[in-house]
């Protein structure tokens, strides 16, 4: 009795199994061994939005020489003449037509001012051409009887000699009012930095229709425009609107920004690595915001002097273009390449790789589908501290994961087992896929 109870109970569980193993199977679930085929990836999905989500950027590879590379920080400053001062000649009364920070272009009108000196000068102006004209009304009366004298045979001593006397006045009076011109146009073209279009003299007297009478142009002149030498910014405004200032006080500074240049202080050690002709370029530091691949070529130039203190040596770098991130006070980075005869090797950034128990990784972009990224196993090589020599797994064109690097690393390792292969959700988080 016991022995085919005991039957029918293996019997009962039996069938139960096979049911069980059938049910699954209609439901579309694995069997072992379909389970069991299943390849692993090292592939890990992160498309557009978890890309926004956990900041994830990417840095290209580059072909470098990173061993005989030196890095040097260092920071751009202004060139002695990128900055222009503007003073007044002339003691006057300033109106400003520009604001800080305004951009200006050579000729433009910087500020006008008023003068009592000036009008000083426009009174000397009008004495001489007053003086000047009863010279020439007595030269030209005196020519007259003496000319007239001349053509009746009749000879005055007297009166040539009073024609003698008129004529040398007169010719006095044509070098006063000639200098007196020239003062006013000299303080002009002074004042006119642009050197654009230079007064002469004879432009003071050019006579202009004022009020339907005409006057000379010198008349006219109730300000003197002061305008821009070279094309930049406003730096700063020295004085206050409307404020009356002394002669040579500084009235406003104007600045190039494209004149600037890398100041770095490099070690005595690497003297003889820093020559002229050495390849240089400027790169920015790593940042938000900042590509690590973006670089700026320059010319190099020793300082005249070192420190025997610090035992550091000047570096002034010219760079060759522009960039947004150039400009007086930010820093960065000068890297001189000493040896460019060989060396040459594929390399990432430092930063993207990251050790994960006892090997380093890093994540490529996967080259077939840029919406995944491949875990590799680094084989790594020489380092410069900022790049890093790849061995392998990595061509010339691809791409890797440089900001999220911790991310992804965090979530295809657990307990200190990798992952295989996953996929991110759009909030972030991160969903294993199952073996």
């Amino acid at each position: 009795m016991k022995t085919f109870l005991s039957y029918s109970i293996f019997l009962i569980t039996v069938s139960s199994l096979l049911l069980s193993c059938s049910r699954n199977e209609e439901a579309g679930g694995e069997s072992a061994e379909e389970a069991a085929g299943e390849q692993p990836t090292n592939r890990v999905e992160i498309p557009s939005t978890v890309r926004k989500n956990l900041g994830i950027t990417f840095a290209k590879v580059e072909r470098r020489n990173v061993e005989t590379t030196i890095r040097v920080p260092g920071s751009f400053e202004l060139e002695p003449l990128a900055r222009q001062e503007h003073r007044l000649l002339l003691p006057g009364q300033v109106e400003f037509a520009v604001d800080e920070l305004d951009p200006v272009k050579r000729g433009d009108v910087l500020y006008r001012f008023r003068s009592p000196k000036w009008l000083e000068l426009q009174s000397e102006i009008d004495l001489a051409k007053a003086s000047l004209k009863q010279a020439e009304t007595q030269y030209e009366a005196v020519s007259k009887r003496l000319e007239a004298l001349r053509g009746a045979n009749f000879k005055n001593a007297e009166l040539e000699a009073k024609g003698a006397e008129y004529q040398g006045d007169l010719a006095k009076r044509q070098a006063e009012m000639q200098a007196a011109l020239s003062r006013a146009v000299r303080l002009w073209n002074l004042h006119d930095a642009s050197g654009a279009d230079a007064m002469k003299p004879a432009d003071l007297l050019v006579e202009i229709d004022r009020e339907g009478q005409k006057v000379p142009f010198y008349e006219t002149i109730n300000s003197i425009e002061v305008r821009a030498s070279e094309d930049g910014f406003v730096e700063s405004l020295a004085v206050t609107n409307g404020a009356f200032v002394e002669e040579a006080t500084l009235v406003l500074t104007t600045v190039d920004p494209k004149q600037v240049r890398f100041r770095a202080m490099g070690l005595q050690s690497d003297l003889a690595e820093f020559t002229e002709a050495s390849p240089v370029r400027i790169v920015p530091p790593q940042g938000a915001g900042t590509n690590i691949n973006e670089s700026v070529e320059a010319h190099l130039h020793l300082g005249l002097s070192a420190d025997p203190i610090q035992r550091t040596v000047t570096l002034l770098a010219h760079p060759s273009e522009t960039r947004p991130w150039i400009r007086p006070g930010v820093s960065a980075f000068l890297e001189v390449t000493s040896d460019t005869s060989g060396g040459i090797v594929l390399a990432i950034p430092r930063s993207s790789v990251v050790k994960d128990g006892i090997t380093h990784v890093f994540f490529k972009r996967d080259p077939a589908d840029a919406n995944k990224a491949i875990r590799v196993e680094a084989d790594l090589g020489v380092d410069d501290g900022r790049w890093i020599e790849v061995k392998s797994e990595v061509g010339p064109n691809d791409e890797v994961v440089l900001d999220g690097v911790y991310e992804l690393k965090l979530a295809t390792s657990q307990s200190g087992t990798s992952q295989k292969g996953g996929h991110f959700h759009a909030d972030g988080t991160y969903h294993a896929e199952e073996e």
